[in-house]
């Protein structure tokens, strides 16, 4: 059986110059607002029998503010960051250049002390290739970016470093269709289930 999987990426919770890795503050006014705008469009996504989000609370607010009721699961938390948590990219960066070269050319390697990116597209993989059988066929899921570009690497499998080259923008879709190890992105010009 074919499933077809809309990701729906979260709304923001904090300026692009202010994200912080591993980040779980809820959403900012401006991502309130957002999601109350582009609700009514995403509205027939509600139609999937299984709705998922990932743990944070952005994904969760956001999957509320959107009427889908998601239920969480561990699996799609964003990447572990370890000891980068709650800093961002400059801060790291001006502590730790080395450290942030070595992250970014070897997905293999987790400075930090948490997940490799290597891991966490394998981790949001697993998740991805292992839905439940016996249901309807429409599902989808709340997720942060760094989550959306894990899956959408997994599924079109592309090298793990292919991640940096997949930009997720707040409340945007992507639809897999398929099943384990057979995966197809599909672009919607709308979002439709």
């Amino acid at each position: 059986m074919n499933f077809r999987l809309t990701l729906i990426a979260s709304a923001r919770s904090s300026s692009r110059l202010a994200e912080r890795f591993d980040d779980d503050r809820p959403l900012d006014p401006a991502g309130w607002r957002e999601v109350e705008r582009v609700a009514p469009s995403l509205l027939p996504l509600a139609a999937a029998e299984l709705r998922y989000c990932s743990p944070s609370a952005r994904s969760r607010e956001t999957g509320d503010i959107l009427g889908f009721m998601p239920l969480s699961q561990t699996s799609l938390r964003d990447c572990d960051m370890g000891t980068w948590r709650g800093r961002t990219l400059e801060e790291v960066k001006e502590r730790e250049p080395e450290a942030v070269d070595a992250w970014l050319a070897d997905p293999g390697s987790a400075p930090h002390g948490g997940e490799s990116l290597s891991a966490f597209i394998n981790r949001v993989g697993r998740w991805l290739d292992n839905r439940p059988a016996g249901f309807d066929d429409r599902m989808l899921a709340v997720a942060d970016a760094g989550v959306i570009r894990a899956a959408v690497t997994h599924a079109m499998k592309a090298p793990p470093h292919c991640y940096w080259n997949v930009d997720v923008l707040p409340l945007s879709t992507v639809t897999l269709i398929g099943g384990a190890g057979r995966w197809r992105l599909c672009v919607d010009r709308e979002a439709q289930l």
